[in-house]
């Protein structure tokens, strides 16, 4: 392929039409995303900007995992069996976290802060 005289031209970019702003909104596996562009005469980019459904859904994500630890964790004993299934609920939302954060498969990176009722930290779990 790097001998191929087409996709080593210099004639890559496609015609700049019109300088000016533009965005787009559109549902994928993961949520909404919105996309948000400035682009000048020269066709490059001056602004982005990007708001992934990992942000619109940060808010349920952390209520849900709030509700998981609380229903799942019993007299503070906690394994990963149990972390798995704390994961599970900001996965419902977000299947790609792992990649999304630049995790290799396998390794999601969690700490579980387990507090007794009074806000005392009892133990503390790490997965990294």
């Amino acid at each position: 392929m790097l001998s191929d005289e087409e996709i080593t031209s210099e004639k890559i970019r496609n015609p700049v039409g019109e300088p000016g702003e533009g965005f787009g909104v559109i549902e994928a596996a993961r949520g909404t995303l919105i996309h948000h562009y400035d682009v000048d005469e020269q066709g490059l980019i001056k602004k982005a900007n990007l708001i992934v459904a990992t942000t619109n859904n940060a808010g349920a994500i952390t209520m849900s995992v709030r509700d998981a630890a609380k229903g799942l964790i019993k007299n503070g004993i906690v394994n990963d069996g149990l972390l798995n299934m704390v994961e599970m609920a900001f996965r419902a939302y977000d299947p790609c976290f792992g990649c999304a954060t630049h995790c290799m498969p396998g390794s999601m990176p969690l700490i579980a802060n387990i507090y007794d009722r009074n806000e005392k930290l009892i133990k503390s779990i790490r997965r990294d």
